[in-house]
């Protein structure tokens, strides 16, 4: 089934110091510029096209937007509320009944006075950027926290009001090994958090870390990352954490709805530079130059947003049927993101949303990754298994129609 209501992303580009791993678009700014960046956003906001469509998620990411200052961060959550949610009860109590508003923040640029103005104005989720609670794999990451920075900030978090709160971990550092992580794991599992995010680190060219790699630790081997995740896999589901997306795991009840959106194919609308979205049948995306960026929504006049359409050349397949190529980008992308949750997809979803059996179409696929035991039947459609999961790169490459 489809989610009517839109997700709203809001990109803050802004860093104190750009981590060594990190390839995002994000930058260190002077507040002058940070200022003039909010003005514009809020001016985007404001004249989106789809003003009036009801939001159910909204999340604040970057870069760190815990940079700005709470004001800023409310007069952002105001702009989004008149827009997109108004007269909604924004005080979410994690089980659904409210919309899910998430702010990442770095440990060591949030304070109680802006975690109580975060809360006051209907922000109900905290995520957290903590990557390792070791110090050796902090200084190796480039990140400006320690982990005590951490624990301060998660009590005033929970001080100010905030139940659903989530850490951000990276496993496959360089001279990392299994027993490193769960020494992590063992220490953030009963500080009161609903959710984890475990990621494996990619080395993107033309970071730091990948540019200099050679003068770092050996990274783990495929068999010891493996080792790495099954452990901290049936560590954090012995600590009441389920995982429903391979890298992600949650207390009941205290699943990221926004990231959801995301894996199930829904629509939402992205704010700021290089914000990508997909909505009202099309998927466009903001110019990432930050001058051009201000040009556009910092005058009194608001430039109509430049749109991609979601249509493409005719694909003609060799049963001689007729599909434009974007339909078959998005029978792509709605199997390898659904395909991560561990409940997998659901065959009713594809028929109602392409009108096609899902077995007509990836049909040949489907038998053999069952056939290998990379893919089971569930009792509504499809899940990867474990073996599936441990290779699902490969795997979930195979749902790609070209």
């Amino acid at each position: 089934m489809i989610n009517k209501s839109l997700g709203i992303y809001i990109h803050i580009p802004f860093c104190e110091r750009k981590c060594r791993y990190c390839d995002f678009l994000s930058f260190s700014a002077n507040e002058g510029k940070k200022k003039k960046y909010v003005d514009a956003l809020i001016r985007e906001i404001r004249a989106s096209e789809f003003s009036g469509r009801k939001a159910d998620t909204v999340f604040f990411g970057g870069g760190t937007p815990s940079v700005l200052t709470a004001e800023d961060t409310v007069r952002i959550m105001e702009a989004v509320r008149e827009t997109f949610m108004p007269d909604t009860d924004t005080d979410g109590d994690g089980n659904g009944n409210a919309p899910e508003i998430t702010t990442e923040c770095n440990p060591k640029t949030v304070t109680p006075e802006k975690l109580a103005a975060y809360r006051k104005a209907g922000i109900n989720r905290i995520s957290f950027g903590l990557q390792s609670a070791d110090v050796k794999e902090l200084k190796l990451l480039g990140r400006i926290h320690s982990f005590t920075d951490f624990e301060e900030s998660l009590n005033a978090a929970k001080e100010a009001g905030f139940e659903n709160i989530n850490a951000d971990l990276m496993m496959g550092l360089p001279g990392q090994r299994a027993g490193d992580l769960m020494k992590t794991l063992e220490k953030v599992c009963d500080m009161g958090l609903k959710h984890i995010s475990l990621y494996s680190l990619i080395l993107e060219e033309g970071t730091p870390l990948a540019d200099n790699i050679a003068g770092f630790p050996p990274l783990p081997d495929e068999d010891e990352e493996r080792r790495m995740y099954h452990e901290a896999v049936s560590f954090l589901e012995n600590r009441g954490f389920h995982r429903y997306e391979i890298s992600n795991f949650a207390k009941k009840g205290f699943e990221c709805r926004h990231n959801l959106k995301y894996w199930d194919l829904d629509e939402y609308m992205g704010f700021g530079i290089g914000a990508a979205s997909f909505a009202g049948g099309r998927r466009f995306s903001n110019t990432k130059d930050f001058e051009e960026y201000v040009r556009r929504y910092g005058g009194q006049e608001t430039a109509p947003r430049s749109f991609r359409k979601a249509k493409g050349t005719v694909f003609v397949s060799p049963e001689g049927r007729h599909r434009t190529v974007l339909v078959y980008s998005l029978m792509s992308e709605f199997m390898f993101l659904g395909l991560r949750k561990t409940e997998g997809i659901r065959s009713a979803d594809f028929k109602d949303r392409f009108g096609e059996d899902v077995i007509d179409i990836y049909g040949d696929v489907i038998k053999r990754q069952t056939e290998e035991g990379t893919l089971v039947r569930t009792k509504e459609g499809y899940a990867l298994t474990e073996r599936g999961i441990d290779v699902s790169n490969y795997v979930l490459a195979d749902y790609i129609l070209e």
